[in-house]
């Protein structure tokens, strides 16, 4: 982990997207399995949209582009 104020390292925001990608992944999964209660299920959606935020974040920050070769537009677009 880098100290406060040092900017982190692309291998350690790579690692976070990894991650980040990896719970969007266990929360579909878990927003499919069953039949939530509504609470349940707005948590699941709150926490999927949350993470596409994130992952967003990440792969613009790596400039990094989608699957056709387009780099990702900003984050608050």
């Amino acid at each position: 982990m880098s100290p406060i104020g040092k900017p982190r390292s692309a291998e350690e925001l790579r690692e976070m997207l990894r991650e980040a990608e990896d719970r969007k992944v266990l929360w579909e999964k878990h927003y499919h399995s069953a039949k939530m209660d509504q609470k349940a299920n707005a948590e699941a959606i709150r926490n999927i949209t949350a993470l596409r935020g994130v992952i967003k974040t990440l792969r613009w920050t790596l400039n990094m582009t989608d699957k056709n070769g387009i780099p990702i537009s900003h984050p608050l677009d």
